[in-house]
């Protein structure tokens, strides 16, 4: 038998592999941020704006960003193959449930890359 590798569709293990890896990376995105109001004794605009300026935070961040995106498309995928049998209501939900997703995603990047845009 000879399997493509080249081919775009995704099987049940790589889905299974990439919710769980990008939920350890959200988990792990989440604790840093829970640590970070729990170690700083007072939360202020510097102090936030001092965090994010750090380049490592900003591409955690992104990658955290790009997980959301990710685990949001195929859990997103799961739940609406399973419960909505009607194909064109699952292609209306999934429509509106991916832009929600991107827009989401898109105002976290402009968002994390404000300073850049406007030279702050």
């Amino acid at each position: 038998m000879v399997l493509n590798q080249a081919s775009l569709k995704r099987d049940g293990v790589q889905d299974y592999v990439s919710l769980r890896t990008t939920a350890i990376i959200l988990t792990l995105y989440t604790l840093f941020i829970l640590g970070y109001f729990l170690c700083t004794p007072e939360i202020t605009y510097e102090g936030w704006k001092a965090l994010f300026s750090n380049i490592l935070v900003k591409a955690f961040t992104l990658l955290a960003l790009v997980c959301i995106a990710v685990h949001t498309k195929i859990g997103l995928w799961q739940v609406l193959t399973d419960y909505v049998k009607s194909a064109a209501t699952r292609a209306v939900l999934q429509f509106v449930l991916y832009a929600i997703a991107f827009g989401y995603v898109a105002v976290g990047l402009f968002v994390l890359l404000q300073p850049q845009l406007w030279g702050a």
